[in-house]
């Protein structure tokens, strides 16, 4: 039987090739690969599975988690030729060959993963939810292995390792800072000024020439640089959080206005003549017709505005503020050359504005199970 030949059969060949060889090209300390016996592993493992790829015997997620795995084996044995001996900084190109390799092989994995189709939800959520996994992991290790195999400076791009070192040892001043941009500042900005754009919409919708009098000025404001507003709004409130908040606040009243109007515009010309012809009130259409029928427009506004709301208060403390806050925390670290402590501040940043988001989106998804964007093959 001849074995059909393809490109992922020659990145196999390759990434073989170079896990047997790489070694004697990484660094100044010459290396037996039999001085790992994890990269013996490795070759065997991944021989075989380019052999059952070639037979056709193996196929679909089993293939994709075959090659997963043999990808995590090889980023250990690279980890562990940067660390343990003394090739970061020094790598040659035999080490760039097997991650190059690791590439190749990573690419096809995560490809025979996300293809995987199953009519059990529970499966299917837990693929869904691993291809995002294993493609942010392997992004973290490929800037683990940049920075350190090429030796860049700690104050152009520190390594995710040094950062997650500066995270676990700041963990009161993160929590500090957290608490005074994200707490204070955010939530109640950001509760403020949607519930406000919320209730001025209604207002907006139930007399009309405010219609044409507020949109064209929100269109304004919107496109007002954060710069040029975060200076008064401290003149105004003070060095504290109420002038972040107050910043958060025009950040996200318009886009909830503007998203609020249209969506109340969205019912249909024969749903709102089927409640007029029921004797239905204003008020009565607007609760049981309207607003649900608004209810993706607004919550459009409410994730866009999760993370305006964060962006907003942290460059508003730039501005301003007492010795605590994220912005505080990176404009100063910044001017100490402490990079790996500003992005410790955007890591905690970054996951508290997807875990807004994301609460944002689940909101959504419990109120507007209605939708065609949510309905799903039963």
């Amino acid at each position: 039987m001849s074995l059909a030949v393809n490109p992922w059969m020659a990145a196999g060949a390759v990434f073989a090739l170079t896990a047997l060889f790489f070694p004697l090209g990484a660094g100044e300390i010459p290396l037996n690969w039999l001085d790992f016996p994890g990269l013996a592993i490795l070759v065997l493992g991944f021989a075989a599975a380019c052999a059952w790829l070639a037979r056709g015997w193996v196929a679909g997620l089993p293939l994709g988690l075959l090659l997963v795995g043999a990808v995590a084996l090889g980023g250990a044995v690279a980890l562990y030729l940067l660390y343990e001996t003394g090739v970061g900084g020094e790598a040659r190109l035999g080490f760039w060959l097997f991650i190059f390799a690791l590439w190749a092989t990573a690419w096809r994995g995560l490809d025979a993963i996300a293809g995987f189709r199953s009519l059990n939800k529970s499966a299917q959520r837990g693929v869904d939810l691993l291809v995002p996994l294993i493609f942010g992991c392997w992004l973290v290790f490929l800037w683990e292995v940049v920075t350190v195999g090429f030796g860049v400076p700690q104050v152009l791009l520190p390594s995710p390792s040094m950062i997650a070192v500066r995270l676990a040892g700041s963990l009161d001043i993160l929590a500090a800072d957290f608490y005074q941009t994200f707490v204070k500042a955010v939530i109640s900005g950001y509760l403020i000024g949607c519930g406000s754009g919320f209730a001025v919409s209604i207002l907006v919708d139930r007399v009309p020439f405010l219609k044409r009098g507020l949109l064209p000025l929100g269109n304004f404001v919107s496109a007002l640089p954060i710069v040029g507003i975060a200076p008064i709004m401290v003149m105004w409130f003070g060095f504290d959080w109420q002038s972040k908040a107050a910043v958060v606040v025009i950040m996200t009243f318009f886009p909830m206005l503007v998203n609020t109007v249209s969506g109340l515009n969205a019912a249909g010309a024969l749903e709102r003549d089927l409640m007029q012809s029921y004797g239905a009130r204003y008020w009565q259409t607007l609760l049981m017709l309207r607003l649900p029928a608004a209810m993706p427009f607004i919550f459009n506004a409410l994730k866009i505005n999760s993370t305006l709301a964060l962006i907003g208060a942290i460059v508003a403390e730039f501005f301003g503020t007492p010795i605590v806050g994220m912005g505080f925390r990176i404009s100063t670290e910044v001017g100490r050359m402490n990079v790996d402590m500003v992005w410790a501040e955007i890591v905690m940043a970054a996951l508290a504005g997807s875990a807004f988001y994301g609460a944002m989106a689940l909101c959504e998804r419990a109120v507007t199970f209605w939708h065609p964007s949510y309905r799903q093959r039963r």
